[in-house]
């Protein structure tokens, strides 16, 4: 490109990387249809980009897919091998159970298990005591992880997903927690684990429990996450399946009421069915690509290189276009560094804002002093004299 001065108040370069008429081996399909859940989202895992919703950002009762939070809050907080005691509390939770008793002990790891592959509510209990001492201190810490994530219309009240006022989440929110919670090795290992047998430490009662989530076994590289019910959530699920390159989280929530427990499974696959076949992740942006050459005042070196700062991927659809758009500051004056921002990469997916990254110098660059002038003048008079 050719080389830009100073005097321009800002550069505009547009280049469009991926347009509608381009060619793929993938025929786009319709977005799904005919879905019984009320609300539904679908997000690239990789990018955390939403790549199809339905009433997405509504808050809506979350059920037992809060234990999605409660699990990974354990896993962070403590260690698998730490001993659980069992409180009058927990045991009085409603059912779906563990039937644990007061006073008896497990191992943490064994606990969650039990939290995951089948939703016991007095397991939530005792595992947010353990962490937190309380399940008011254990919600209030889940909450607060929320909005740290992003998740920032989720509001936990009970850690087992029971109905009480305030409990709620959107299916993007829980896609987020979702996608940080599959970054987790121990997560992603339990709740994949088909079966599990443990027993209680002091008198060695003995469990045997079986994963609940069907979705494992109907649908090709599925990888969890959970399923839950209430009366005021209806059945809802959070699923994750990974095909080649792409790997996607699907929710549905209030995917129909009793007697239809298997809509949350037809409505799943039908999501990640349009997701498999109509995206894929693709490279928009390189790292070190030259953008242009700009002026610099008051410098020994009178211009730079304008660089972009990293690599960009986005998961895109065939039809949707691409477009970046670069910004470059206008009167750059020495000294400049290696690597300092001078101007963004703005990236637009079919018009709207998408994300944007620094461009940088490549060239350092002192600023000219007195000193500067008069050792260069010197340095002249000697090679006369000379």
């Amino acid at each position: 490109m050719k080389k830009i001065t100073s005097i321009v108040a800002y550069i505009f370069i547009v280049i469009i990387i991926f347009s509608s008429n381009m060619v793929s081996a993938k025929e786009s399909n319709k977005e799904p249809e005919k879905l019984y859940a009320y609300s539904a989202l679908l997000m690239d895992k990789k990018t955390g980009r939403v790549l199809w919703e339905k009433k997405g950002f509504e808050e809506r009762a979350m059920a037992s897919t809060t234990k999605i939070m409660t699990c990974i809050m354990a896993l962070e907080s403590c260690e698998l091998d730490e001993i659980v005691e069992v409180s009058e509390k927990a045991s009085k939770a409603p059912k779906v159970k563990l039937y644990i008793r007061p006073g008896e002990q497990y191992y943490l790891g064994d606990l969650l298990h039990a939290l995951m592959l089948v939703s016991s509510n007095d397991v939530a209990i005792a595992v947010a005591e353990h962490v937190a001492g309380s399940t008011e201190k254990f919600c209030k810490l889940m909450t607060a992880k929320a909005k740290e994530i992003g998740a920032i219309n989720t509001c936990y009240i009970t850690p087992n997903g029971l109905d009480a006022e305030g409990h709620h989440t959107t299916a993007y929110d829980l896609a987020l927690v979702t996608r940080y919670a599959l970054n987790n090795e121990m997560f992603n290992k339990i709740i994949n684990t088909p079966s599990k047998s443990f027993c209680e430490i002091k008198e060695g009662r003995n469990f045997n429990i079986n994963n609940k989530n069907s979705f494992l076994n109907m649908y090709d590289g599925a990888n969890g996450v959970k399923t839950g019910f209430t009366s005021k959530a209806g059945y809802c699920f959070v699923g994750s399946a990974k095909q080649e390159d792409l790997e996607l989280i699907s929710v549905v929530l209030a995917s129909g009421w009793p007697n239809n427990k298997t809509y949350k499974w037809s409505d799943t696959k039908k999501i990640m069915n349009y997701g498999f076949d109509n995206f894929e992740t693709r490279t928009v942006l390189t790292s070190n690509k030259h953008v242009c050459q700009i002026g610099v005042d008051k410098g020994i070196i009178k211009d730079i290189d304008v660089l972009t700062s990293d690599n960009v991927e986005i998961t895109l659809s065939d039809d949707e276009t691409v477009d970046i758009l670069y910004n470059v500051e206008p009167n750059l004056i020495a000294p400049i560094e290696i690597g300092q921002n001078v101007g963004e990469a703005a990236i637009y997916v079919d018009g709207k804002f998408y994300y944007s990254v620094p461009l940088i110098s490549n060239t350092e660059v002192e600023k000219i002093t007195y000193k500067y002038i008069f050792n260069k003048v010197l340095d002249k008079f000697l090679l006369f004299s000379n």
